[in-house]
């Protein structure tokens, strides 16, 4: 195929990714019926010309430079609709071979089937953690798989499914397989989105609050530098846990922050607010806190955390890591449970409002409140490899039957695909 022709099938492949702009090659002219292709393909990055300027567009082209210019439209495949997508799609299955060989197979092909993406990500994890039932330290050995799949429905939909499959290596408990998310994506344009189903919720700056599935819908309007989020939803692991939250949030180069509120609109006092902060500074180091109060419930109990943090992990980037220590305190009714923390030493020492049910100032198995530091380190081993460890030390239960318990800690290995 001659070059002019194959770049302006290309440039009608590409249509309203760029504007016009100027032809940078001596031997295109502005009265070629291609200039216009040529001009726009060059200005983004997607053709290349000769040393001496020219462009040689009355020559074949190979297959390989055809790959090329394929490899680098896969770079900018988020600004392609999915009609242009599709047809990328099998441009690139046509051209495997010759994209292999560039390097691209992996990261760009081999995760594609039509309109759906595949990733994935899996851990191998030993815990030590407290369990309020047993009431004392429990070792634990686990590993976690999960399949994630995102279908490209049209323009402004996408449906997502996360398949999960648990195992524990010290039993004969393999978990099962479940669908752990599965929701729906509405965009109405660039700044307002709906989600329904069951999804993921991350409450806070630090870690300490919500970090697990909701079944539900929220709408967001904004973007990352500023955005609102009202919702309505149930804690995945409980059906009598309904709720409404809603959330200002932000971020920027240094500061990342967020303002919420969770009202439970079952038999729980819930009234919760809350506030997080995180603040980066020196390049390296950031600062970050979270404080929630739950007004409803009986001494408008609170939870707040505090910490400093060091470096930068990417999984990306093989030798780069994070250092952080925080201390943190929680009281009874203002735990909403299920933290990023995997030792347990807060939601297995204090009950929270939804668990809890209607006796929540029971102290059984739980405190009336917790407080202790915890010390967590990330690196990355390799490519797509990352270790992280956690330490929870000091960990001082008040009220109720539970004990001090010992240290705790864990450590995990990280894989993602």
């Amino acid at each position: 195929m001659k070059k002019i022709l194959a770049i302006a099938a290309v440039a009608a492949l590409t249509a309203g990714v760029s504007a016009y702009a100027a032809n940078p090659f001596s031997d295109v002219t502005p009265d070629d019926w291609a200039y216009q292709a040529v001009s726009d393909l060059s200005d983004q990055g997607v053709v290349e010309g000769y040393p001496d300027g020219t462009f040689k567009g009355e020559r074949n082209m190979t297959r390989y430079e055809l790959a090329q210019i394929i490899a680098r439209l896969m770079a900018k495949e988020d600004q392609l609709n999915a009609e242009q997508r599709a047809t990328l799609d099998k441009l690139a299955g046509e051209y495997a071979d010759e994209l292999a060989n560039l390097g691209v197979r992996v990261s760009n092909l081999e995760k594609k089937v039509g309109n759906i993406s595949w990733s994935g990500n899996a851990r191998m994890r030993y815990i030590e953690s407290y369990k309020a039932d047993s009431g004392k330290s429990t070792g634990t050995w686990d590993g976690r798989m999960r399949i994630q799949a995102k279908a490209q429905v049209n323009d402004s939909t996408t449906v997502t499914g996360l398949l999960r499959q648990n195992m524990h290596f010290k039993d004969n408990d393999e978990g099962g397989t479940d669908m752990q998310r599965l929701y729906v994506t509405h965009n109405f344009g660039d700044k307002v989105s709906v989600v329904m189903g069951k999804y993921d919720e991350f409450a806070g700056q630090t870690g300490i609050m919500y970090d697990s599935e909701v079944k539900g819908a929220k709408v967001t309007y904004g973007d990352d530098a500023f955005n609102v989020t009202a919702g309505y939803a149930r804690f995945d692991w409980n059906d009598d846990s309904e709720f409404a939250y809603g959330r200002i949030a932000g971020s920027g180069a240094k500061l990342a922050y967020d303002v919420e509120y969770y009202k439970g609109t079952s038999d729980h006092d819930v009234s919760l607010w809350g506030a997080g902060l995180n603040y980066n500074f020196a390049g390296k180091f950031d600062v970050f806190g979270d404080y929630y109060k739950n007004t409803d419930a009986k001494g408008d109990p609170y939870a707040w955390s505090a910490g400093l943090g060091y470096g930068s992990m990417s999984f990306a980037k093989p030798g780069s890591w994070r250092l952080s220590a925080q201390y943190v305190k929680a009281e009874d009714g203002a735990y909403l449970g299920s933290t990023t923390f995997d030792t347990g030493a807060a939601q297995d020492l204090i009950f929270d409002q939804f668990s809890n049910g209607d006796d929540k100032d029971a102290t059984s198995i739980g405190a009336d409140s917790v407080h202790f530091w915890v010390v967590s380190g990330d690196v990355a081993l390799a490519k797509n490899v990352g270790l992280h460890a956690e330490y929870a030390f000091d960990v001082t239960p008040d009220g109720g039957s539970v004990k001090d318990p010992d240290d705790l800690f864990s450590a995990t290995i990280n894989y993602k695909f």
